[in-house]
């Protein structure tokens, strides 16, 4: 893990703020926060501290960079961090969609486990209409 503010624009964009809205918030020109998005000045310590607060998340979680993808050479990988946004989405790293052909229209399996904590994402296959063949197949 390394310090790493590449991905401010993609929290601000998620919580459905322009650059003017969150700079308004924090007290900083609009100019600023373009500089932060495009890498060429950082947030100070309190800017940092009021831009987890209003993405929900932790000052560690903003500037720690989890996005290089570990691959374990046993067909397991993470590919890093995504987050859900309002509406319930979540959007696959591009590298784990190229690596498990994912396509847009693919169908994906949705399993937990609430003991667990954890939730897995299966790949089905082409249109939600293979799902429904296979479901109904299930009944007959």
């Amino acid at each position: 893990m390394s310090i790493d503010f590449s991905r401010l624009k993609m929290f601000r964009t998620e919580s459905g703020l322009t650059q003017e809205e969150l700079a308004e918030k924090l007290g900083v020109s609009r100019q600023a926060v373009a500089k932060w998005e495009r890498g060429e000045s950082v947030p100070d310590i309190e800017s940092c501290v009021k831009l987890a607060g209003i993405y929900g998340t932790t000052v560690d979680m903003l500037v720690h960079s989890f996005g290089a993808q570990v691959h374990t050479g046993d067909g397991k990988h993470i590919f890093g961090l995504s987050r859900v946004n309002a509406k319930g989405q979540l959007t696959l790293p591009a590298n784990c969609r190229k690596v498990f052909g994912i396509s847009p229209g693919d169908t994906m399996l949705i399993l937990g486990d609430e003991n667990k904590g954890g939730i897995a994402i299966v790949k089905m296959g082409g249109p939600a209409g293979t799902l429904a063949k296979l479901i109904h197949k299930d009944k007959e």
